[in-house]
């Protein structure tokens, strides 16, 4: 390693790049290189460098390198365009740039090199369409240009700043809105960003860009109806329209509508016959509704279209009883090393080889994969745990006995939910499906409602300038909450059957049990615990969608285990009896007890078809959804131990956490 003095500066050498003095920067490159030799601007500059001096089969070989380092990288992608079609390689440089636009749709050298290759060949249909999207960008302000390349790289601090100065100018430009809302759906601002969607669509009602942005940030927010009607909206401006049918279809599954899903997933495919993306959610819609061979079979087609579908593979690992072949196994590791894969697809594929070695029982090899897959989401997560320790410090300060004793009288007193809470993989899912059983109550999904609220509260607090969530909780007056708790039954209606009680199993309202008992006083709240080895690894080697930012290390897995159960502590203590917790070891070791004690606290009466909780045929939308389709079993109990000799990070994080529990064993 040299020193840093040694080193030259990146600014100088992308002086002699421009100046064209290629052998002055190709040694200021190299010196860099061997002191950081995965440098991202070194690696690309060097690419550039090799191919002006038409050192071609080097400068792949520099940009091969580049990808695995930053495999969206743009410019990685348009180097290599332009490489091979300085070597007279125009198939290879069409690929290269589509690539590129995928990755970076701001790059206009693609967009003009794609056109270039694809009028030599006389394909005018493609060429016109690549025609329309260089057109789009050269018409851009040249502002937002460079809001759309910061936005490709991950610059997104400065791509607000960039985008806010020209907004100012320009207050109604509707990109201008919609990149803003894009940039705050990333930062996960997602009221910001619908907001500012609602308003883009009120300058420009027929835009159509803007209208399926609208339904993504609805869905992300979990507004599936409204969601639902923008996009029924969309789709009666062309019913035909696959693209507009499948985002439909889409959101009729949020909303349980399985059947009509199914039905237009197949009418786009009639359309687009071999859509990995379509036959992927068909896969996900079947899985879902428990037919389990139907989802194998949508995982299997989706990846005869596309090999490198990371997303197909992972799902048939996130089964959990799929078991992958050795021709399957081989086929992804072959793909996972593919330096042209996305970003995405290369966290898919490393979290199905680490299911795929697990299952083969070659723990080092599976870990390995778990490590690689959790690193790469962790590099594209802000999460802080430091402030999620904070913030639930602060609802502990805030939500005291006084503040319960003072709305003691408070809120809508309707019995009707059921939360079940506490930690993913925590075996919540388990306890869903056997009060589902039960013939008064109603499985939905995991609900937004309750964190939603607390949304708007801290968004209300910023307006009008008053305290802030939770401190505002101890503001609020009875007709307030009351309203609220009204509010939250009302809204989740939609979810529900017939039955007069029904569960939501966000795994998240832990953190709102207050908000909760202020709103719902006759609520009924369990806490699923499971012991913390087998709880925070499990969560580990879990992909989930959004919402869990804190899986992806094990430090702060282990960190946030005790936050949680130092918060659930705190709610023991000012609300006693009001939290029921049912420890997963326990439920598996004794269900029958554990059931009554369910039924019990839930003022419900015994019924067999709770012990046969396997039986009962209904939606179920998480990761352990074919898990809690067969009978008890331990073998998961400690699946853990397999993986003991990686997992010291986790032990010490939890530190006396670790001995707290039936079946755990302080570390010693």
């Amino acid at each position: 390693m040299q020193s840093g003095l040694d080193i030259p500066d990146l600014k100088s050498i992308q002086d002699d790049v421009v100046a064209k003095r290629f052998d002055d920067a190709l040694d200021s490159l190299d010196k860099l290189l061997s002191a950081e030799p995965d440098n991202p601007d070194a690696l690309y500059m060097t690419a550039v460098c090799r191919r002006y001096k038409m050192n071609f089969n080097i400068a792949l070989e520099f940009l091969q390198k580049l990808k695995f380092v930053a495999p969206e990288h743009g410019r990685a992608h348009q180097e290599e365009g332009h490489t091979y079609r300085d070597m007279g390689k125009p198939d290879e440089a069409l690929l290269a740039y589509s690539r590129a636009c995928r990755f970076n749709s701001a790059l206009e050298a693609s967009w003009r090199g794609q056109l270039q290759i694809l009028e030599d060949k006389g394909l005018e249909r493609q060429a016109q369409q690549v025609r329309a999207q260089l057109q789009r960008l050269q018409m851009m302000p040249r502002e937002l240009v460079a809001v759309t390349d910061l936005i490709s790289q991950g610059r997104l601090l400065k791509a607000e700043e960039i985008c806010r100065q020209f907004m100012r100018r320009v207050p109604d430009h509707v990109e201008g809105m919609r990149l803003l809302s894009d940039i705050g759906a990333r930062l996960g601002v997602l009221d910001d960003a619908e907001f500012l969607l609602e308003s883009a669509l009120k300058f420009e009602p027929d835009n159509i860009q803007v209208r399926i942005d609208y339904i993504r940030v609805l869905r992300k927010r979990q507004k599936f109806n409204e969601a639902l009607e923008a996009a029924n909206q969309l789709l009666q401006r062309s019913p035909e329209n696959p693209q507009f049918k499948s985002l439909h279809a889409v959101e009729c599954m949020q909303t349980g509508d399985y059947a009509t899903a199914l039905t237009e997933f197949d009418e786009v495919l009639e359309t687009i016959p071999g859509d990995p993306i379509t036959l992927t959610s068909k896969g996900h819609a079947y899985k879902t509704l428990g037919n389990y061979d139907a989802s194998v079979d949508a995982y299997k087609a989706a990846l005869k279209g596309q090999p490198d579908h990371g997303e197909a593979y992972y799902s048939l690992a996130n089964l959990k009883v799929y078991s992958f072949s050795e021709a399957e196994i081989e086929t992804m590791y072959a793909q996972e090393r593919n330096s042209n894969l996305s970003h995405i697809d290369r966290i898919h594929l490393c979290f199905a080889l680490g299911k795929a070695y697990e299952d083969q029982q070659d723990f080092e090899k599976s870990f390995d994969y778990y490590a690689k897959g959790n690193q790469l989401k962790k590099a594209q997560s802000r999460y802080d745990a430091a402030q999620m320790a904070e913030d639930l410090d602060e609802l502990k300060n805030v939500c005291t006995s006084e503040l319960f004793n003072n709305y003691k009288e408070s809120g809508f007193t309707a019995p009707d939910p059921i939360f079940i809470l506490g930690l993913p993989r925590s075996g919540s899912t388990l306890l869903e499906q056997i009060l589902s059983s039960h013939s008064q109550v109603d499985g939905t999904l995991e609900l937004p409602n309750i964190l939603s609220l607390s949304q708007r509260l801290r968004r209300r607090a910023r307006q009008d300038k008053a305290e802030k969530y939770p401190d505002i909780l101890g503001t609020l007056t009875g007709d307030e909450l009351e309203i609220f708790g009204k509010e939250y039954i009302r809204d989740t209606r939609i979810h529900r059957q017939e039955a007069p009680f029904f569960i939501d199993k966000m795994p998240n309202n832990f953190r709102h049990i207050g908000l909760i008992k202020l709103i719902l006083p006759n609520a009924k709240v369990i806490d699923a615990r499971r012991s913390p080895m087998a709880c925070c690894f499990s969560g580990y080697k879990q992909l989930f969608a959004e919402g869990q930012e804190f899986t992806y290390d094990l430090q702060d897995v282990g960190r946030y285990y005790r936050d949680y159960v130092a918060l659930m502590d705190h709610w023991d203590k000012v609300l006693p009896g009001f939290v029921l917790r049912v420890n997963h070891e326990n439920v598996v070791s004794n269900l029958k007890k554990e059931v009554e004690r369910l039924l019990e606290f839930c003022n419900l009466p015994f019924e067999e078809s709770c012990i046969e909780f396997h039986k009962t045929e209904r939606s179920v939308r998480t990761p352990s959804s074919e898990q809690v389709r067969q009978p008890i079993y331990t073998s998961g109990l400690k699946q853990w131990q397999h993986f003991d000799a990686w997992l010291s990070p986790l032990k010490k994080s939890l530190g006396p956490m670790i001995g707290r529990y039936a079946g755990e064993v302080p570390d010693k």
